[in-house]
C-alpha cells in the first residue's frame, strides 16, 4: 500500500476497526451464502446444521480460510455470487443508519477496497502443475500442497463435508493411493490398487484390486 500523507489520506487511509467490523459480517453473509449453496445442492437439513456446526467454534479468522477451502473444492458455490452484494449486505449490517449507509456505498473507493478484499480472501483456488514429468499440487500463493511426484492426481471435489481436509487421489509406480494436501504428503491409504473412485457419500473411496472392490477407510 502506498504511504499515507496529507495529500493522499482521504484516498489510501482505511479505519482499522471499520475493517475489522466489516471482516466480521463478511464472514457472516459468506457464511450465509455456503448454508444457501449446501441446502440447493442438498435439500437436507443435517448437512447444513453439520456445515455450521464445524464453523460455530472458530474464530473469524479461521472461519475465513475453512469457508476459502470449502469454496476451493466446491467452486460452484461461487459461481453466480455478486461479491459487490455481498459487499453491500456487510455494510448494512455494519452501519447504524441509512444516511452513512449510502455514504459507504457511494465512497467508491472503499467500496472497491472492500470488494477486492472479500474475493482475496475467499477466492483462493489451488492447482495441479507438472514438473520433469510429474504432477503435483500447489496453493493459490505458489506453495506446494503435494510435492510433484506423481503420475496422477484427482483432487476430491465434494458437495459438502465438515470441513475437514479431504484427500488426493494419487498414481505412483502403476498404482494408486491417497495422500493429504498437507505439504507433507502423508498417506492415508496405500498405493496398493489398482483404481480408486470417489463416492457421494462416506465412506468417499473405492478402492479396485485384482477385479474386486472395497470400501477404503482413513483416519481423518
Amino acid at each position: 500500500m502506498e504511504k499515507i500523507t496529507c495529500e493522499n489520506f482521504e484516498q489510501q487511509y482505511v479505519d482499522p476497526i471499520e475493517q475489522q467490523q466489516m471482516d466480521h459480517f463478511v464472514c457472516m453473509e459468506m457464511g450465509r451464502q455456503m448454508h444457501r449453496y449446501i441446502k440447493g445442492m442438498s435439500g437436507r437439513k443435517c448437512i447444513m446444521e453439520k456445515f455450521e456446526e464445524a464453523l460455530k467454534t472458530l474464530t473469524d479468522a479461521e472461519k475465513e480460510q475453512a469457508i476459502a477451502r470449502y469454496i476451493d473444492l466446491n467452486r460452484k458455490s461461487i459461481s453466480g455470487l455478486d461479491f459487490k452484494v455481498v459487499v453491500a449486505r456487510s455494510m448494512a449490517n455494519y452501519c447504524d443508519t441509512y444516511d452513512y449507509l449510502l455514504t459507504m456505498l457511494r465512497d467508491e473507493r472503499r467500496f472497491n477496497y472492500y470488494v477486492e478484499r472479500v474475493i482475496s480472501k475467499y477466492v483462493r483456488f489451488h492447482e495441479v502443475f507438472e514438473q520433469d514429468g510429474k504432477f503435483g499440487i500447489r496453493d493459490h500463493e505458489g506453495g506446494i500442497l503435494v510435492s510433484p511426484h506423481y503420475d496422477f492426481l484427482r483432487t476430491c471435489y465434494v458437495y459438502v463435508d465438515d470441513l475437514v481436509t479431504m484427500p488426493i487421489i494419487a498414481q505412483k509406480d502403476g498404482k494408486f493411493g491417497l495422500i493429504l494436501p498437507d505439504r507433507k504428503d502423508t498417506i492415508v491409504a496405500p498405493f496398493i490398487y489398482d483404481d480408486i473412485y470417489l463416492r457421494d457419500e462416506p465412506p468417499y473411496f473405492e478402492g479396485i484390486t485384482g477385479g474386486k472392490s472395497s470400501l477404503i477407510a482413513y483416519e481423518k
